[in-house]
């Protein structure tokens, strides 16, 4: 199974974003979005709606829960 850092680079890797526009996005600095996308750091409940909701993909999906990207 994929895990969420895996996830979260992948998607942002798709949409052509740099990790310094998500930090941005998100309103953090981009070491703190890099610690996510490396897995020293996860993000608050609050952040991972955000970042679901960005990427069009459910929670589950971005979490690694779940190989189907889309809502259920």
């Amino acid at each position: 199974m994929t895990t969420f850092p895996d996830r979260l680079k992948e998607l942002r890797r798709e949409k052509n974003i740099t990790q310094k526009a998500m930090a941005e996005y998100l309103g953090i600095v981009e070491r703190a979005y890099q610690m996510y996308e490396y897995g020293k750091r996860e993000p608050n409940h609050e952040t991972t709606i955000k970042l679901a909701d960005f990427f069009e993909v459910s929670t589950d999906y971005l979490l690694g829960r779940s190989d189907n990207p889309k809502f259920q």
